[in-house]
């Protein structure tokens, strides 16, 4: 997963899944404009296996965020972001500073497909779990990326056993996926989700408190 090489930054002139644009509009009498980006929703699940009181979750590395560590050290990355050429990174950051910790998740692009079937989809892709729509749990749905995306999450809860497991999960390789399946405790949950030298998203951490809060007050005592 980490063995990174060839790092080069270019413009994108065009993308599968990100558009971007620029909103004019006057605002109490104000003239404003806003640039930001049109992309698809999502959905996330939280998966818990009872048969081993743990949360199975996903690793991957993100560029996204690896830019961003890039950027923080070597801000002359994006100096020519404009030009036509690219920029090749000379002494890159080891790719580890770009695995972030994430829940099961997947972007929302088969019109055919409901949230749940989609969810579903994900979850045996990417965790090797075979769940069906009527054993998830909607948990709610949020706004990501307000200030540029505006895209919707729904996060979903599942319930599994190692029963359940009919593969190895880690995506689809055919797609460029790469992604490691990891079990996180019950017992170390929210240590690990205000550990900082974890990265992770935010609906890591929501999902954790909410099952604390929700799902844990219920499981049988030991």
């Amino acid at each position: 997963m980490e063995a990174i090489e060839e790092l080069a930054v270019q413009p994108c002139t065009s993308s599968l899944y990100l558009r971007p644009f620029r909103l004019s509009y006057r605002q109490n009498g104000t003239k404003k404009f806003w640039d930001f980006m049109r992309t698809h929703d999502s959905v996330s699940i939280l998966i818990f296996n009872t048969s081993r009181q743990c949360f199975v979750m996903v690793k991957q590395f993100r560029p996204a965020v690896y830019m961003c560590e890039t950027e923080r050290h070597h801000p002359q990355v994006f100096e020519s972001q404009d030009k036509e050429s690219f920029t090749s990174l000379e002494n890159p950051l080891p790719a580890v500073v770009g695995v972030t910790y994430e829940l099961c998740a997947g972007i929302v692009d088969k019109p055919g497909l409901s949230l749940e079937e989609i969810a579903c989809e994900e979850v045996l892709e990417e965790c090797g779990y075979r769940v069906s729509t009527a054993e998830l749990r909607r948990i709610t749905s949020y706004r990501s990326g307000v200030g540029l995306t505006g895209s919707r999450q729904t996060l979903f809860y599942a319930e599994v056993n190692d029963q359940m497991r009919t593969g190895g999960g880690g995506g689809q390789p055919e797609e460029g996926e790469l992604i490691e399946v990891v079990e996180i405790p019950l017992g170390e949950s929210m240590k690990f989700a205000y550990d900082e030298t974890f990265p992770k998203t935010m609906g890591v951490i929501f999902s954790f408190m909410w099952f604390h809060n929700n799902i844990a007050p219920k499981l049988p005592k030991k």
